[in-house]
């Protein structure tokens, strides 16, 4: 099994919002672009949340819209050793500097974490301190079987960590 490394984080000082997941996908490896996969729910998911059909724009003017909006992305795997693109096969990890940065962030309000897999290793990074508010949200992945509708119900409350008033 090959290693699997993430991407270059997606987030500037304007970022109020960091969304991360786990590793990418196979899809995304091959494309080299965050949530290739055309099932996976996540450009639908975070474009209600900033109110823009992300899905139907090309890549860079997805990410630039999500600079624009306040909203950086990020894993919270470095690298690790998997077969296939399910989370469940992730051995090996290799912890992504979520502390690191975070401390290059001085706007940031929320970190949403995108699915279970993030999540447990993102708080364990992270812990329970002062700083953001750690947000578990229920994975973009198709694998999640969850219906849109209902992860997007649950992805909305981001949109108040990107307010101007915002929740601090």
């Amino acid at each position: 099994m090959p290693d699997k490394r993430h991407f270059a984080p997606v987030a500037d000082t304007g970022t109020r919002v960091l969304i991360l997941g786990s590793l990418p996908g196979e899809a995304s490896l091959r494309a080299a672009q965050y949530y290739a996969h055309p099932q996976n729910g996540f450009w639908r998911l975070v474009g209600g949340v900033i109110g823009r059909d992300l899905a139907a724009l090309p890549y860079e003017a997805r990410l630039a819209a999500l600079r624009e909006t306040g909203v950086g992305l990020w894993d919270v795997v470095a690298s690790a050793r998997r077969s296939g693109s399910l989370d469940s096969a992730i051995r090996d990890v290799e912890q992504a500097d979520l502390k690191g940065l975070i401390a290059t962030l001085p706007d940031l309000r929320a970190v949403g974490f995108n699915g279970g897999t993030a999540a447990r290793i993102g708080r364990r990074i992270l812990g329970q301190g002062d700083g953001p508010a750690l947000i578990d949200l229920p994975s973009s992945s198709p694998a999640h079987t969850m219906p849109l509708e209902r992860k997007a119900e649950s992805w909305a409350v981001l949109s108040a960590y990107l307010s101007q008033s915002g929740v601090r």
